[in-house]
């Protein structure tokens, strides 16, 4: 017999009994300290003790204890990923907006890259850019579709792009704080042999303490020369970083300053869903990435660290070579694989021909948040401070091992 005591106007009764708790099944076992709480229907009449019986089935209360099985339909897509960062307090709700806006960007270019011979955006568009490199048609809109999008976030304040002379002041009612450099489409020139292309961004928040060689006779006028010297920040100032790989996947590489993380485009719903966490590159590797049509132009330290690559040695294995032309392309294949990543100064690119504010720092961002290295050969990328906008600088990017072996190369 189970004796069962009214302990408060609610419908829940304490009972004790001589019956272990542990006899009892799991749905019955309704543990509170060392009694058992027993539910009855409302329509009880308390106003008498009652005798319940051993047939008397408890109403669990208690936690469930077994963990839930996650759904194999359960995704969790980029807007969902920032938005839980938002929460945690990691990132706020201007900069979720500005990622949003650089997804949206990429998912259009994505469309235009995979359309690029069928719309007849191949080619050259019949413009130099800054740089002194001839544009492709792609160049041009994919710079479009990047600033538009930026621009409409009315969270951007600066944005500089590599395709641009200067950056560009948003307009003052569409303007918010943010500075956003990008290079809208790397790689560009494999568009008409649809090899993988990328789009690469840093982003910063302003900094009034930054200042740009900006020359006397400059023709700037007040508002672009303000816009200079906002962007010229060195990356370790990165707010956020990353990059879309347009190839056989579409996939966005992101860090917020918390590990690197890894998004696919899934067709089926148009959106981007996270693939991989907390990405780490491989401490060491066996795979090099450099022009090595440009051999005859590099120092003799360099060659000589090439050829000691190629010597067996005692393995009998020498590290294998792989050069796509894409920034984006052939650093995704170092971060996942291991190895190095070089474009090296030469007699004919005496800074080498990457851009520091587009590509150089923001990879080495996402390089060091996933465990590896950036440099310029002696210098750590993130601690360079620019002094102009289209600064050129060599780049050794990857496992922390192989660039160090190649900084006492070129020591």
């Amino acid at each position: 017999m189970v004796a069962a005591t009214l302990t408060s106007p609610s419908s829940q009764l304490l009972c004790s009994s001589s019956r272990s708790i542990s006899q009892l099944s799991p749905l019955q076992q309704c543990l509170f300290g060392s009694k058992a709480i027993v539910s009855f229907p409302s329509n009880v009449n308390y106003s008498k003790k009652r005798h319940v019986g051993d047939g008397v089935k408890c109403m669990a209360v208690a936690a469930e204890t077994e963990p839930k099985k996650k759904s194999g339909y359960q995704i969790q897509t980029l807007t969902n990923w920032l938005l839980k960062q938002e929460q945690e307090g990691v990132i706020d709700a201007e900069l979720t907006i500005v990622l949003s806006s650089i997804s949206l960007a990429c998912k259009q270019i994505a469309s235009l890259v995979q359309r690029a011979s069928v719309s007849n955006l191949t080619g050259i568009q019949g413009a130099v850019n800054i740089q002194g490199e001839d544009q492709k048609k792609l160049d041009v809109v994919s710079n479009e579709v990047f600033s538009n999008c930026l621009r409409s976030s009315g969270r951007t304040g600066i944005i500089a792009s590599e395709e641009e002379d200067v950056p560009v002041a948003v307009e003052e009612s569409y303007s918010g704080n943010y500075i956003v450099v990008f290079d809208p489409l790397d790689g560009s020139s494999n568009i008409d042999a649809a090899v993988s292309t990328g789009s690469i961004f840093g982003i910063y928040s302003p900094n009034d303490e930054c200042f740009a060689s900006i020359e006397e006779d400059s023709t700037l006028d007040s508002a672009e020369q303000k816009c200079v010297v906002s962007v010229c920040q060195p990356g370790s100032n990165l707010l956020a970083a990353g990059y879309c790989m347009y190839s056989s996947s579409v996939i966005f590489v992101l860090t917020i300053g918390k590990g690197v993380f890894a998004f696919a485009l899934d067709p089926m719903y148009g959106e981007f869903v996270l693939t991989q966490e907390n990405i780490q590159i491989p401490k060491a590797g066996k795979i090099y990435s450099f022009n090595e049509g440009n051999y005859q132009l590099w120092d003799d330290k360099l060659k000589k660290y090439i050829d000691d690559l190629k010597d067996p040695g005692p393995s009998g294995k020498p590290y294998s070579a792989r050069y796509i032309g894409s920034l984006v392309g052939d650093f995704h294949r170092t971060l996942l694989y291991g190895g190095i990543y070089g474009y090296p100064r030469d007699k004919k690119s005496k800074n080498g021909k990457l851009r520091l504010l587009y590509e150089c720092a923001p990879m080495s961002f996402v390089v060091e948040q996933a465990g590896g290295k950036g440099s310029d050969g002696g210098a750590r990328v993130l601690d360079i401070q620019p002094t102009e906008i289209h600064q050129r600088i060599p780049l050794y990017i990857g496992s922390v091992e192989e660039v160090e072996k190649l900084e006492k190369y070129l020591a």
